[in-house]
């Protein structure tokens, strides 16, 4: 058994049973990925997939408690090469955050700005994605660290903490006949078209939720991913724009206004996630403290830890 057979049966199983693309995410063949896989289970006695002719069709049911000992090991490994890593040399490296647009171009650039400064030697790679996607790049180990507002509480494997919470407001072209209107209410919003978020993006369900709350039934004629794309078709006059408040900026958003409305959304809460049992690096800790100051490095490396006993 080694390293090399584990890794091949983790990627089979990301790249959903479809060894060529288990292949060409290891830079080999298709036949060593599957001549590696069947040494091993050859040496463990036992079938790992279930298999229709040559092609893979599921895990067996010794396969899925083998893949979470896989998971585990490669996991293990990894930590072991971060311990020495880290006392080799404490203030270089590599870190990768995942994160949405609006976390990206609103909440971090401050952080990431300090952060750089205090650890020029650290590469950080920021890679943006839906919450999804953020969660399944912490799961896969291609993130450090997760930024997001949905999902990442879903996901057993990812361990999370409360970074800030934050409400949506309404914004509208300066010449909008909302504007100055006294005792604004949502159902005076619902009167105009509305563009906001995506489904799965920054608080949404919020927003759907408070509109069914009042038993009203908005007129969305678009949505998008990011804040800036909203705010574009609002100034061309296409609707009244739903945003998060951190994503209006009074010197760059000049040509609109903010409508205030107060408690018609529930507040967010922007959430941290790190993959259950990683051992992170303490710049890592560091960049953490630095966007959610009350989130200590102790607190984190302990629940990470009780969240590995835990499962075990």
């Amino acid at each position: 058994m080694n390293f090399q057979q584990l890794r091949y049966v983790r990627e089979a199983v990301r790249q959903n049973l479809n060894l060529t693309e288990a292949a060409s995410a290891l830079y080999t063949s298709q036949s060593g990925v599957s001549k590696q896989i069947k040494d091993l289970e050859d040496e463990l006695g036992v079938d790992v997939f279930v298999r229709r002719g040559k092609r893979l069709t599921g895990l067996t049911e010794p396969g899925k408690a083998v893949l979470q000992l896989i998971e585990r090991m490669l996991l293990d490994a990894e930590n072991l090469r971060r311990v020495a890593r880290q006392f080799a040399d404490q203030d270089s490296g590599h870190l990768v955050v995942a994160t949405t647009h609006t976390q990206a171009r609103y909440a971090l650039p401050q952080v990431i700005k300090e952060f750089t400064s205090v650890f020029p030697k650290v590469h950080l790679a920021l890679r943006q994605g839906s919450p999804r996607q953020i969660a399944q790049m912490v799961i896969d180990g291609e993130a450090d660290i997760g930024i997001t507002t949905e999902a990442l509480d879903r996901f057993p494997d990812i361990v999370t903490f409360p970074c800030y919470s934050w409400h949506h407001v309404a914004v509208v072209p300066k010449d909008h006949p909302l504007v100055g209107l006294e005792n604004l209410t949502l159902a005076d919003i619902a009167e105009y078209p509305i563009i906001t978020y995506d489904g799965d993006f920054t608080g949404r369900s919020h927003v759907d939720k408070a509109f069914t709350d009042q038993g009203l039934v908005p007129d969305i004629v678009l949505t998008a991913l990011d804040t800036d794309v909203i705010k574009t078709y609002v100034e061309l006059g296409l609707g009244i724009g739903i945003v998060a408040a951190m994503a209006v900026d009074p010197r760059k958003d000049q040509d609109l206004a903010v409508l205030e409305l107060e408690n018609a959304f529930e507040p967010s809460t922007t959430r941290i996630g790190l993959r259950r049992g990683a051992f992170l690096r303490s710049y890592a800790y560091r960049f953490i403290e630095m966007l959610a100051p009350a989130l200590k490095e102790q607190e984190i490396s302990t629940q990470l830890r009780e969240a590995l006993e835990f499962a075990a």
